[in-house]
């Protein structure tokens, strides 16, 4: 590698993906060189049952295998891999560990998986999300809403935020613990919503979300809502990257998510079918949240950003 360039990955392995960002770095400036998603549901049943499935082990392994080989192929020098919420929560991660370090170690020595606290990983998202950001936006309020947990951090650039919080819900763990018809009932709904009310009252507690002026959502379920309100006919990440969706149609596609059967939803240009089964569950937390933001802030408008943890990751390893 010539010059000061080097090349640097990050992987996130969340309750419900695991995805990779390989990116050369000059100096603090970030060129992306490959970014993949891959949805293997490491949490799959850790609310219920503590552990980590086996399948899920599994299948996480082999996207990993398959994430090492392209480590080795672009020539990457320096690997940071994180885990989130579903290991946080699992009795049997050592399992998961040993395994991140056997695969990631064939190619980097010494690199395995590290869990990192709910106030990291809403620093590192935040950082990766509002580094493209005019900062006459600020102070803005980033939610990185995962399969497992909800980072909400309120920040005025990417080195000075103000506060964050880690709240216990996601669309994974929303669906398993709420949503079990097809499509789920009114009662099934109304019970979601008071998880996710009474969740998200105790995080606004301790996030000011008042002096918010711009509101930016990360993850998957915020790039599909906004493919959705953009009426893409195949995911688009260019697209979606920095597109802004007014908070009236915000909440018009996700009422039609929550009310729509599986199949529907399966049948939507932009849905990955990995999400399918979820969607309806970050739809109503995403619901909730823009109510709160528009009575507490007078946000009426969520900005998408495609860059995230990944990216406050590989920055992270830069300095």
């Amino acid at each position: 590698m010539s010059g000061s360039k080097r090349r640097i990955a990050a992987i996130d392995c969340g309750t419900n993906s695991i995805r990779l960002l390989i990116a050369e770095v000059t100096g603090a400036r970030l060129h992306e060189v490959h970014r993949e998603t891959r949805i293997v549901r490491l949490g799959q049943g850790v609310d219920a049952t503590g552990e980590l499935a086996r399948d899920a082990i599994a299948r996480t392994r082999a996207a990993l295998i398959d994430y090492a080989a392209l480590l080795r192929l672009h020539g990457v020098e320096r690997v940071r891999m994180v885990a989130t919420s579903a290991t946080r929560d699992a009795a049997n991660r050592d399992a998961f560990f040993a395994m991140t370090a056997e695969v990631l170690g064939a190619v980097i020595p010494g690199s395995m998986a590290e869990v990192i606290s709910g106030a990291e990983e809403a620093e590192l998202s935040f950082r990766g999300a509002v580094g493209e950001l005019d900062n006459a936006g600020a102070p803005f309020v980033v939610v990185d809403l995962g399969g497992g947990s909800t980072e909400i951090v309120l920040g005025k650039t990417d080195d000075e935020v103000v506060a964050s919080y880690s709240a216990d819900i996601g669309c994974v763990r929303l669906t398993e613990r709420c949503l079990h018809s097809d499509p789920p009932t009114a009662r099934e709904v109304a019970a979601a919503r008071k998880v996710v009310r009474e969740r998200l009252a105790v995080a606004l507690q301790v996030v000011p979300v008042e002096s918010a002026r711009t509101w930016v959502g990360l993850a998957g379920t915020m790039t599909t809502l906004s493919a959705l309100a953009h009426r893409l006919t195949a995911y688009d990440a260019a697209a979606i990257h920095l597109s802004r969706v007014p908070g009236d149609e915000l909440l018009i596609v996700c009422e039609r998510l929550v009310k729509m059967a599986r199949k529907e939803r399966a049948a939507l240009p932009p849905m990955h079918e990995g999400r399918v089964d979820v969607i309806a569950g970050g739809a109503i937390v995403v619901e909730e949240l823009a109510r709160e933001l528009r009575d507490r802030a007078g946000i009426d408008e969520l900005t998408v950003s495609e860059h995230d943890i990944l990216d406050g990751i590989v920055l992270s390893l830069s300095r």
